[in-house]
């Protein structure tokens, strides 16, 4: 079986061999942001305008195929996460508008003093849905995270945890310093005080598998362009909760899940691209992740070359990571947040938030595009993190984050200019 080489799959990508306006090539460290997409991805959504277009649930022949390639996105992500049901795919315009219209329908069924435990170390997608409802009467508490390695102080959940808790947010991974949250022990601990888990995602998905059924969390969102896909938000809920939950939806809308959740007209040619991002990936397994197979037992055909795919991607990324962290450790005065242990980098993602000394984060992401490179600066919606590390008056953070088709030229290209700085 072939070693992964991100020169083997970078001529997938077609905007990997982009020049900015100066002619330079440019270097992508932006995943976090949302990463770029294979051709077969923008193959797949040129297809579905010249052969599919339509609206559903027609009898004539491009409506027949908007519906085949609907219930192929969903099958696809149900494999994806391993859903035990496609009809627990729930699609929408972003994670942000999918987690208000679930929050809004959970405090439906809430009552004023009722509690929601929300993480500081969150993007706000995930913590401003849950403020909204203090407007209904609902507690939001907080969980704080230790400062010295950007990690939830995990013994303190109990003590937040009571019998009025009826939800608790968090994330799966940090957008701004790279934290992977245990999830499962998180969901274990809230499940035995009796509250739902709603995790967010959008993180976690582009870096590592995800298991919906081995989390054992109520919903989890997560968001299509972040794992080399077009902009697409997913939300995967337990089937019982999606059907039984009031969905603000219109009238003729399906009273079922999913189609109770997926207000108005969907995304058709996204769906198209979903579909193709997820074969990829899967191929990706199917090509260099066959050693991987025995991580995942009980799993096959797609789920596993999935899993596999996606277990590629995690090895190959924290090798990236490290390379990055001997370089940044050799640059004077720079700070980086978050975890930085080589023995705990299967607890983080391969994204850094770094600064240095006399530059702020925006000065140091102009400069760095000035050669090509994209990064982002500020506190990317995470603000929560930014501000409990006192940061936020400062300028935010350098977010520099790697995905699997960078290569240790552009890190190094990376490195040689921030020393230089």
């Amino acid at each position: 079986m072939p070693i992964f080489n991100p020169a083997q799959i970078r001529h997938f990508f077609p905007a990997l061999s982009q020049t900015d306006d100066n002619g330079q090539p440019l270097i992508l460290f932006d995943g976090p942001g949302g990463t770029q997409v294979t051709q077969g991805v923008i193959d797949a959504m040129r297809d579905y305008f010249i052969r599919r277009n339509a609206n559903t649930h027609a009898p004539f022949t491009t409506s027949q195929r908007t519906d085949e390639t609907m219930t192929a996105a969903h099958e696809a992500m149900a494999d994806f996460l391993n859903a035990p049901s496609p009809d627990e795919i729930v699609f929408g315009p972003n994670m942000t508008t999918l987690t208000f219209a679930l929050s809004r329908a959970l405090a439906r069924t809430w009552q004023p003093g009722d509690e929601v435990i929300v993480s500081r170390l969150d993007h706000d997608a995930n913590i401003a849905p849950w403020l909204a409802l203090q407007e209904q009467g609902i507690v939001i508490r907080w969980w704080d995270f230790d400062t010295a390695d950007c990690t939830l102080k995990l013994d303190e959940l109990d003590g937040l945890l009571n019998e009025r808790t009826r939800l608790v947010a968090v994330g799966g991974a940090s957008n701004a310093v790279g934290t992977v949250n245990p999830v499962g022990e998180i969901t274990r601990r809230a499940h035995e005080a009796g509250a739902l888990v709603f995790v967010d995602a959008v993180h976690l998905a582009p870096h590592f598998p995800i298991d919906v059924q081995a989390i054992d969390c109520d919903f989890l969102a997560c968001s299509v362009y972040k794992f080399y896909g077009p902009h697409v938000g997913v939300l995967w809920g337990r089937y019982e909760l999606l059907d039984s939950l009031p969905a603000y939806k219109v009238r003729p809308s399906d009273p079922q899940p999913p189609g109770k959740w997926m207000t108005g007209t969907q995304n058709h040619e996204g769906l198209a691209g979903t579909a193709a991002a997820i074969d990829y990936l899967a191929w990706l397994g199917e090509e260099y992740g066959r050693d991987h197979a025995p991580r995942f037992p009980g799993f096959s055909g797609r789920r596993l070359a999935l899993k596999q795919g996606m277990a590629v991607i995690a090895a190959y990324e924290r090798s990236l990571f490290s390379y990055m962290l001997d370089g940044f450790e050799q640059i004077p005065g720079l700070t980086l947040y978050g975890i930085s242990d080589r023995r705990r980098l299967d607890q983080r993602c391969p994204t850094a938030a770094i600064r240095l000394p006399n530059h702020s984060p925006a000065e140091l992401s102009a400069r760095l595009s000035q050669h090509g490179i994209a990064t982002y600066a500020g506190h990317m919606y995470a603000l929560a993190v930014i501000e409990h590390l006192n940061l936020l008056e400062k300028g935010g953070v350098l977010r520099v984050g790697l995905s699997h088709y960078n290569t240790r030229d552009e890190v190094d290209t990376l490195l040689g200019l921030l020393g230089d700085l």
